[in-house]
């Protein structure tokens, strides 16, 4: 008999590299999650911007409400509709990946631009198809969001709490911007899964995901850190990929709530 697994935490990140929110429940999409990484805020050359090169985003935090977004950043507040965008189209690419995207509203990009410090501009993928992501591995293409790969990241609880024995300064699952927190029984179990069923969804697991220096990134304050990807470096690096949480797609639509039970 299988050993029984549930999901633990649900998250998403409506604009890219800015902080997630905890959800208790969320519809899943092909895309992801409704609302995950649909925005993303690009430069004055319409490339896009993340936390990799710029940290202070971790510290801008979206809300949802009412058909709304609001994003608070320090002592500052802004906030726009979800369904609000600009007529003309901008092409972008998100690594290797051509998307169609579309400016949101000339304020908001202004905010941005003004608590930045440079100019900016926050855009919407408005549609299912207007991004397409190849899977060399499955030699397979997939509709996707603004994520930076595949729509869903999965982490075992066990991988984190292996993790977090080898560190002296403990860290939150938080560093590494799951979309599902399972519980688990051993550490990197999920990488493994192949399909299971999460209420009435199906998913797909794609790949482990090879991890950058973003998971260095204190959630809290902005800051660079050492960990934990130097440990990381140690005991999970695969043909020269730090490998931590696994990369799934969904393959029908439906809402998932913490407390569900993962049927393998």
């Amino acid at each position: 008999m299988s050993a029984v697994y549930s999901v633990k935490e649900i998250y998403i990140y409506p604009i890219k590299s800015l902080a997630g929110i905890s959800c208790q429940n969320a519809l899943a999409e092909e895309m992801g999650f409704e609302n995950d990484r649909r925005w993303m805020l690009i430069d004055a050359e319409d490339q896009m911007i993340t936390q990799r090169e710029h940290r202070i985003m971790s510290q801008f935090y979206p809300q949802i409400s009412d058909g709304k977004i609001s994003i608070t950043f320090q002592d500052q507040k802004h906030e726009f509709s979800i369904e609000e965008h600009l007529e003309n189209s901008i092409a972008v690419n998100v690594w290797d990946d051509k998307s169609e995207v579309i400016e949101v509203n000339k304020s908001t990009s202004k905010w941005f631009s003004q608590h930045l410090g440079f100019e900016c501009k926050l855009v919407k993928i408005i549609k299912n198809g207007d991004r397409k992501h190849e899977s060399s591995k499955l030699k397979e293409t997939f509709n996707v969001s603004l994520a930076d790969g595949y729509p869903y990241l999965m982490i075992g609880s066990q991988s984190l709490d292996f993790l977090n024995e080898k560190l002296t300064d403990k860290i939150t699952v938080l560093r590494f911007r799951p979309n599902i927190v399972i519980s688990s029984q051993s550490p990197h179990e999920e990488d493994d899964f192949t399909t299971f069923k999460i209420g009435e969804v199906q998913f797909k697991n794609i790949k482990p995901c090879g991890r950058c220096i973003m998971v260095n990134n204190d959630p809290d304050n902005g800051k660079l850190k050492k960990e934990p990807l130097k440990t990381l470096s140690k005991y999970r690096n695969v043909n020269n990929s730090v490998l931590f949480g696994t990369n799934i797609v969904s393959l029908n639509s439906g809402i998932i709530n913490v407390g569900d039970e993962i049927v393998i």
